[in-house]
């Protein structure tokens, strides 16, 4: 129930106070259903049976009473023991004038007008009757972080202490902590009847030493896993532990051995509120125990719920809960909708501690709860119990401890939501009981980029299954040579070097929801939906008549974790089955389009592919000169001002030489630049024949035959694309803050370096197309990013823009507006480029310089004005798509010709 609509029924209570019915139409407010109302008001659910007072198990104790003696009241209902055991979580006494109550998990008091109760004040406060509070969004709760914070402390010391046993190997003390934490667990949370009788024997039947405390939890692992039908004979202090079984007590270890430290610090930790853990947090928290380095950070590999929301409700929980509220009035649709929920299988196959899993399960439990709720509004009043099981659940992961605790942290996750299920369905919702355990064996030890998945997760003829995870991203520079191995097998290719790792995971998840009504979703970086990524990933995987469901556009993927580090992200689903429901978010915002591509562009499926050359009559993007000098060609300003003073002749040889940055950062170097029927004259000039020699001897000594080869021309660069004519100097990477390119416009008296590019024979107008938004919002799209900044590359950028065609009157219009851009940079001599495209430091007159010459190339593409940069890149999208057709064509005709 949303929170605004619990607002206006507080809001009309409160204006239209009924006092006989005040309690019940508080309830409603909340969402209970009508049938539990009805119940409450028949006496059947109320344990209380004074007048004035209702007791509804596990929710509220609600009375009226006098003003005078409101604060007394509650105080003694709030030490009252027979209430506490029934474990209601508000306390509310009003004399519908005013009204004070108590939440008792959180220990908070609240004194409140009763006319304010529709405030967001009251509404926050009592929103747990609503079952908001199932799971908590944040992983910053204190439970979990003490916890994680006493479990590391006792590793690091049980590791000190027992250097023999952790050469045991990982998997041994994994499987170990795992056992301690279920312990814990179950003694607070009634999985183990009598509350505390973990932490009690360990204290009562242990020495103060800690000597034979590894025999204690020996014996108590054995009891564990012992079928009562096997008669074996333990200590009376371990007759109260049942049987666990499920496989987590199955195989023997050895127990480390426990100082007296050691000793206290266990029984310190089962004093903490265990059921206060949240097992979709303190699964991954707790995998940095292990590490010290991390445990400052614990909290850093949890996924936070609200992220993982944005995946699984697009991909298959909002169409779950359309179906439940088409069907609100129909119990036959209902109860097949119960069965349909019950058979789905949900996979992860890089599952880490299994939060994807764990909050699946926990929306689908909710679910049920809900449409359980609606089936008794409608009259069906039996007894359900959840057919929801763990064996829908399968995962891959390939660390040991998050295997470990993907399984223990499913096992807690039932049992929570077990209890929830009972106690908002009262009598009429009953779970199996959780011991003995169950097999969790559908979360697999192992490499799922090495794997068949259908080994893990069996596809048969019409399973619904939901591929759901946040595989791992590494860069095409990060790759291991396993890896990359893997990536060549997955692909049947070699030359991998510019995919993502993450790319795999993608093709795998295709390739197993291949001809089926399955689907698939993962996180991912943006880098797989820019630049020479899409071209290779996108064509395999369309290949497989595969197409987006849906996406999510890039986001920071952030946590509330303490040293929280956001990574920028999208969330991509596949699908086979062709459904009008394809949907493109953005800023929380879904909006249903027709088609999305693969730079998550609506109403398209077009992928950019790279040009090697330019389109016809247009010049080329080059790479700039390269040295390979040892630096002997390069002079700085004092050295080129010294050789001029010395030998004027010199200065003949000399032209300002530039990268990108020295551009961005308002520094000019100067170079050596001598052409092949120079090199005599200049070799007579002393100072440049000694810089010749001492090329001459680097390159001769240099170990590419290519370069020994060259070493004759000591005079000149290794590599030389230099022009005496204008160019345009586009850096190949420049930041994401900036709205433009700093791009520059040259004379033929500067020498560009090889780490930035260069357009010779450049007209003005073609700058000022280069410098507009038209092709800023392309470069964004299709060019790659390094890190998050514009990568900009000539055969995607530069060689595929669907450039405007231009008369000779536009271009003139076009090269005014580019001086007057030219002129306003001139203003500012003193300024770099950095600070003149910094978006926060641009002068207002560049801005408008830039604005109107904007405009003005987006009139030669249309008349009719762009709304938004979206407009403007289905626009181009739409010209490559005809610019192609219409190359291919010409292709087929050439080679037609070529045939006769």
């Amino acid at each position: 129930m949303k929170k605004t609509e619990i607002q206006d029924k507080l809001k009309y209570i409160a204006q239209n106070i009924d006092g006989e019915n005040f309690i019940y139409d508080f309830l409603l407010s909340f969402g209970l259903s009508k049938t539990t109302i009805t119940r409450l008001k028949k006496g059947d659910y109320n344990l209380s049976k004074k007048e004035g007072e209702l007791f509804y198990k596990g929710k509220i104790f609600f009375k009226i009473e006098k003003s005078e003696d409101l604060l007394h009241t509650i105080d003694e209902i709030s030490k009252d023991e027979k209430i506490a055991r029934q474990k209601p979580r508000f306390l509310f006494v009003t004399d519908f004038e005013k009204g004070v109550a108590i939440d008792t998990k959180k220990s908070l008091n609240k004194v409140f007008d009763l006319k304010d109760l529709g405030e967001l004040e009251q509404v926050d406060f009592f929103l747990p009757l609503s079952g908001a509070e199932i799971y908590r969004v944040s992983n910053n709760n204190k439970a979990d972080r003490d916890a994680a914070y006493k479990l590391g402390e006792l590793y690091d010391l049980l590791v000190k202490e027992n250097p023999e046993w952790v050469e045991k190997g990982s998997h041994h003390l994994n499987l170990f902590l795992s056992r301690l934490l279920f312990c814990f667990f179950a003694e607070d949370t009634g999985i183990f009847e009598t509350k505390n009788i973990f932490t009690e024997a360990m204290v009562n039947n242990t020495k103060a030493d800690g000597s034979d405390m590894h025999e204690f939890l020996d014996a108590l692992f054995t009891k564990l896993d012992s079928n009562p039908s096997q008669k074996i004979t333990f200590p009376d202090y371990l007759s109260g532990f049942p049987y666990v079984n499920g496989g987590l007590f199955r195989d023997t270890i050895e127990c480390p051995k426990f100082s007296k430290k050691a000793r206290q610090m266990l029984i310190d930790a089962g004093e903490l509120e265990w059921a206060d853990i949240n097992p979709d947090i303190f699964g991954s928290m707790i995998q940095a125990v292990a590490d010290p380095e991390e445990r400052n950070n614990l909290g850093m590999h949890y996924t936070s719920v609200i992220n993982i929301l944005k995946l699984i409700k697009p991909l298959f929980l909002d169409e779950l809960y359309e179906e439940f509220e088409k069907n609100k009035d129909n119990a036959r649709e209902l109860n097949k909708l119960l069965v349909r929920i019950s058979k789905i299988k949900f996979f992860d196959p890089a599952c880490g501690s299994g939060n994807f899993l764990i909050i699946t399960y926990k929306e689908l439990r909710n679910l049920e709860i809900q449409i359980i709720k609606q089936l008794l509004d409608l009259g069906e009043n039996r007894l359900f119990f959840t057919e929801i099981s763990l064996t829908q659940f399968y995962g891959i992961e390939i660390k040991d401890f998050a295997h470990e605790m993907a399984i223990l942290s499913l096992w807690l996750a039932e049992h929570q939501m077990n209890q929830v299920f009972e106690t908002e369905l009262l009598d009429f919702g009953q779970s199996k009981p959780i011991l003995p355990l169950k097999e969790a064996g559908n979360i697999v030890a192992g490499n799922a980029a090495r794997m068949d998945w259908e080994n893990v997760c069996q596809k048969n003829d019409g399973d619904e299954i939901y591929i759901i995870g946040n595989p791992p991203y590494l860069g095409s520079n990060m790759h291991s040579d396993e890896q990359r191995l893997e990536m060549q097998t997955v692909f049947n290719a070699e030359n991998l070097d510019r995919l993502d790792y993450i790319g795999t995971w993608f093709m795998l998840g295709a390739s197993y929801i291949q001809n089926t009504k399955s689907k698939c979703a993962f996180v991912t970086t943006n880098s797989i939906t820019q630049g020479v990524q899409v071209p290779f990933l996108w064509n395999k995987i369309f290949e497989k008549d595969i197409f987006i469901q849906f996406a999510v556009k890039s986001f920071k993927w952030t946590n509330n974790a303490k040293g929280n580090a956001g990574v920028s992200v999208v969330i991509i689903g596949l699908s086979s089955t062709k459904t009008d429901g394809i949907y493109l978010y953005e800023n929380n915002i879904a909006e249903k389009v027709i088609s999305i591509s693969p730079y998550l562009i609506k109403n398209t499926n077009i992928i950019v592919k790279p040009a090697s050359q330019p389109q016809k009559g247009l010049p080329s993007l080059v790479m700039g000169n390269k040295p390979a000098d040892d630096g002997n060609l390069i002079l700085d300003k004092d050295e080129m001002e010294k050789l001029i003073e010395k030998f004027p002749s010199s200065k003949k040889f000399i032209k300002k030489f530039i990268s990108a940055d020295d551009y961005l950062n308002g520094k000019i170097r100067y170079c050596l630049w001598i052409e092949s029927s120079d090199a005599e004259e200049a070799k007579l000039i002393p100072a440049i024949k000694e810089r010749t020699e001492k090329l001459l001897k680097f390159r001769s000594e240099s170990k590419a035959k290519s370069t020994r080869d060259f070493a004759v021309n000591n005079y000149s660069f290794r590599q030389i694309s230099y022009k005496p004519t204008d160019g345009i100097v586009v850096p190949r990477v420049s930041s994401e803050k900036r709205d433009y390119i700093p791009m520059a416009y040259i004379n033929d008296n500067f020498i560009v370096s090889d780490a930035t590019n260069i357009i010779y024979d450049a007209e003005p107008w073609l700058f000022g197309v280069l410098h507009s938004k038209m092709h800023m919002v392309w470069v964004g799209a299709v060019g790659g990013k390094l890190k998050t900044d514009y990568r900009y590359s000539a055969k995607l950028c530069y060689n595929t823009f669907p450039f405007p065609t231009l008369n000779e009157k536009q271009k003139e219009s076009i090269t005014q507006y580019v001086f007057s851009v030219l002129d306003e940079r001139a203003k500012f001599p003193e300024k770099t480029m950095a600070w003149l495209y910094n978006p926060e430091t641009m002068p207002s007159g560049l801005k408008q310089a830039h604005h109107e010459l904007d405009l003005a190339i987006e009139r030669i593409y249309r008349l009719a004005p762009f709304n938004s940069d979206e407009e403007r890149l289905a626009y181009l999208f739409k010209l490559y798509e005809e610019m192609t057709n219409r190359e291919s064509l010409f292709a087929k005709e050439k080679k037609k010709r070529g045939k006769k």
